[in-house]
């Protein structure tokens, strides 16, 4: 199972682009190139690649800018970032479900819901998708400096950013997506921002600001005190008391930001009623890297990965590179292996080896200066490719209707207005948007932080193709349930409803068919 109007000018993307790109060149100078730093001259010097970059990327995740929308969770998201607009507070629990219970909802996404929300409405889904491409452009400058201020070479540290930023996105296992306009990509953000920052050992008094930011936007932020602790850890075993003291003091005011949020201490709440709940068990993000392999869409990755362990094995004991930086890569390789979220996160840990490495096989050492004059050429060109490449995608942008249409939702909000409707899990977060609790579902992605685990349990009893009659005649009497709306290529189903039950099957919809009880 999987849980998942008008736009800016078209000079948006190039404008966008362009604030992490100076950002980058006014900041993120490593110390290996900062003679000077903070002077037009160091900045000509690295303006090159960072422009070659982020347009080129930039211009990838564009081209894929439907798949960007094409979350399962979108829907409740921008719901949930107008109904909180709409009150001006958080809501303590879901209005759109009839299955809640007393359970309380823990959305640790609300200021993304809520920043989302106003995009939609002020720029449509095109400032949405810029949004998300902007978060990739930051992305990309972090991991341009950080492989510079490693040492490598600009060739390098091209090839090895833009094998990562294509690759981390996981485009070819939708909606299971990790550049998307979802709150994930906060995290992507963040967990990079913070491994640059300990890696440089520079800001790292910023980073207790950026996990109050983190904490709301999403329950991923407890990544950032893993990497924190790692890097405090081998500083530990180093004696590197300086170090151990500040990354000490950092995690101590990270622990204290993440306590300006709505649910106070119970924000540890909402990160436990995901992490560890059996729920996992049922949605593809959290299974294995094999179940989400597919042909021939992971084949890039795997190559990269075989690649990356060969050149690791050959280089390990003469490379330079930092232990908490090998550690991390290896730590998320075998976890993406356990669990395929995690795979997109040793793509980005893996960005900074993966360079070193190339250095060594690349022939000769080119003129830095005439490498960078040369990528900032090519940079340029792409910024002028960004405005078209919106273009071209934009007649696509909006909520996807592979689930349910915009028709689907009338219907049901014509004839089934507050009727007590078993919806399939995937079709939750866009009939919360279309209809916004007119239909009142069954369940969602939300799954722990907003259901109760009862409800869970029984619902998953239910998403096998072979049918267990038992269970299902349970839940229809348990909760209820006047309809049942399934995905239409479910025939089993439809045999049991329809022949051996002697319910209609009275609409079929662009993916889901209605089975009304007798």
């Amino acid at each position: 199972m999987r849980t998942q109007k008008h736009a800016g000018p078209v000079t948006r993307p190039a404008s966008i682009v362009r604030g992490p790109l100076m950002y980058a060149l006014e900041t993120w100078s490593g110390p290996r190139l900062d003679q000077g730093r903070g002077t037009i001259g160091t900045h000509a010097q690295t303006s090159g690649i960072y422009v070659f970059l982020i347009a080129f990327a930039c211009i990838y995740y564009l081209s894929n800018a439907p798949l960007l929308l094409g979350h399962y969770d979108l829907g409740w998201h921008l719901a949930a970032g107008d109904l909180i607009r709409q009150r001006g507070s958080v809501p303590y629990q879901d209005p759109w479900a009839f299955t809640l219970g007393d359970k309380q909802w823990y959305n640790l996404s609300w200021l993304w819901d809520v920043t989302a929300s106003v995009l939609v409405q002020r720029t449509g889904f095109g400032g949405l998708t810029l949004f998300v491409v902007a978060c990739g452009a930051v992305i990309v400058a972090y991991l341009t400096s950080a492989g510079l201020s490693g040492g490598a070479s600009a060739p390098a540290v091209c090839i090895a950013v833009f094998s990562t930023c294509v690759l981390y996105p996981t485009f070819a296992t939708p909606p299971n997506i990790y550049l998307a306009a979802a709150p994930n990509t906060a995290t992507m953000v963040f967990s990079v921002i913070f491994y640059t920052q300990c890696l440089k050992k520079a800001r790292r008094f910023l980073l207790p600001a950026m996990m109050m930011l983190w904490a709301n936007l999403h329950g991923g932020f407890v990544l950032g005190f893993f990497i924190i602790g790692l890097f405090g850890g081998i500083a530990l075993l180093r004696r590197d008391w300086e170090n151990f003291r500040i990354l000490g003091f950092t995690g101590a005011g990270c622990l204290v930001a993440i306590l300006v949020n709505p649910l106070g201490l119970h924000i540890y709440d909402g990160v436990t009623a995901t992490l560890g709940n059996f729920v996992q068990a049922n949605i593809t993000e959290w299974a294995s890297y094999s179940q989400n392999m597919t042909l021939p869409g992971c084949i890039p990755g795997i190559v990269y990965i075989l690649i990356f362990v060969a050149l690791e094995l050959r280089y390990a004991g003469s490379s330079p590179l930092p232990l908490e930086t090998r550690l991390l890569t290896w730590l998320f390789l075998v976890l993406g292996f356990h669990q395929f979220r995690y795979m997109a996160f040793f793509f980005l840990f893996s960005t900074v080896p993966f360079a070193l490495h190339i250095d060594r096989l690349l022939p000769g050492k080119p003129n830095p200066g005439e490498v960078q004059k040369s990528l900032l050429i090519a940079g340029i060109i792409g910024l002028c490719l960004l405005p078209l490449t919106f273009m071209h995608v934009r007649p696509a942008l909006g909520l996807t209707d592979e689930l349910l249409s915009e028709q689907d939702a009338h219907y049901l909000e014509a004839n089934f207005s507050h009727a007590r409707i078993l919806n399939h899990w995937n079709v939750g977060g866009p009939l919360i948007f279309r209809t916004h609790g007119t239909v009142p579902i069954f369940v969602d992605g939300r799954a722990a932080t907003a259901y109760p685990d009862s409800l869970l349990h029984d619902y998953f009893k239910l998403v096998k193709w072979d049918i267990d009659e038992a269970a299902w005649d349970s839940v229809i009497e348990k909760y209820k349930i006047d309809a049942v709306f399934w995905p239409k290529v479910h025939d089993v189903l439809r045999h049991f409803l329809v022949d051996e039950r002697g319910w209609k099957e009275q609409y079929v919809g662009s993916h889901e068919s209605l089975y009304v009880k007798p």
